[in-house]
């Protein structure tokens, strides 16, 4: 079970990478909630983020993923360093970034996708 909520996870980062919003919103529950460092958004204000380009990821890499699971709620901590063009200028961060999903009928639906500023 842990290795499907892996590669469901493992798909949403490449969609996000991609900018590939129709795997991003098959992947998300509809009412999924995005926090970033200073804004806090639903599925579809996220998603207009990448097709507006205000999000243009660059490269996106994945040190490491932690899953855990609790009856039909699993967690993934993914800590990544995640490149963008923010405002047209090249930015990089690390984050730690706490994955929620829900389990739907044998499928993962990501329901919280919560971005934390690592600085080590």
């Amino acid at each position: 079970m842990t290795e499907k909520l892996l590669e469901t996870s493992r798909r949403f980062w490449k969609a996000m990478e991609q900018s590939d919003v129709a795997v991003m919103e098959e992947i998300a529950h509809k009412d999924c909630c995005f926090v970033h460092i200073g804004v806090t958004c639903g599925l579809e204000e996220e998603m207009k983020c990448f097709t507006d380009k205000i999000f243009q990821p660059t490269e996106i890499t994945l040190h490491s993923q932690t899953p855990k699971l609790w009856g039909n709620a699993g967690i993934v901590v993914t800590d990544c360093d995640y490149g963008l063009l923010l405002g047209g200028k090249p930015t990089t961060h690390h984050f730690a970034v706490t994955e929620v999903y829900t389990e739907d009928g044998g499928d993962w639906k990501l329901v919280q996708f919560s971005f934390t500023a690592l600085v080590y």
